[in-house]
């Protein structure tokens, strides 16, 4: 059952963090936006900040696949695959349906894009991001075009809709990023978790814009 809201604050307790989560809809593929790769401003520019690749990753090494995520999501706080056992998020990753791709410069992974098909007629952007460095850079827009791409074009799924959801603790520019790439907001919720910072799940300096209220 939802829990219903009434106007007005209510307390978050210490120990914890709230976050506002929009979830986005896209029902028919978008028009690839310009990046680096194709004529954007970033490919103007000579430098190693836009020589990168993206590569499917088949069976990612959970160690490996904490590693990255940690690097992309400390800024804005992901915890959920940091505190997942590792046999639940190795299923998941290992998953037919599960695609795991990362951007590489050099030979370092420094983003990730993860589609998940598992649910019939759907497609879930599940992770993406990318490295502090690499905001900016063109990236992004270069990720989310082959995410869109690869979404509705599976070699083995066809999909109705394609999902993400954002939350207040992500870049401030996300959800603007998100809509201007065709996804559309249709819901919006209270996450309510314990603090990772607090429990050694991440590092106590991660995302800074929020303020750690510990138990007293």
């Amino acid at each position: 059952m939802a829990m219903i809201l009434t106007d007005g604050y209510g307390d978050v307790p210490p120990g914890k963090i709230a976050a506002v989560v929009t979830s986005l809809e896209m029902l028919a593929p978008a028009a690839p936006r310009t990046d680096a790769r194709n004529g954007g401003d970033a490919a103007k520019k000579d430098d190693a900040a836009n020589r990168w690749d993206l590569r499917h990753v088949e069976h990612p090494d959970p160690a490996w696949y904490r590693d990255l995520f940690a690097r992309v999501g400390e800024p804005w706080l992901w915890f959920s695959r940091l505190m997942m056992p590792t046999p639940e998020l190795t299923s998941i990753i290992h998953d037919p349906l599960v695609d795991v791709f990362a951007l590489w410069r050099g030979d370092r992974a420094e983003g990730l894009l993860e589609l998940d098909f598992r649910v019939d007629d759907e497609c879930e952007l599940s992770f993406f991001g990318v490295t502090p460095p690499l905001i900016g850079s063109g990236a992004g827009r270069f990720m989310m075009n082959h995410a869109i791409a690869r979404a509705w074009s599976h070699p083995t799924r066809r999909i109705r809709r394609f999902w993400l959801h954002t939350c207040s603790l992500d870049h401030p520019t996300a959800l603007g990023f998100y809509t201007r790439s065709g996804f559309v907001a249709y819901r919006r919720q209270i996450e309510i978790a314990d603090d990772p910072r607090l429990n050694g799940r991440a590092k106590q300096t991660a995302a800074p814009h929020v303020p750690i209220i510990a138990l007293r």
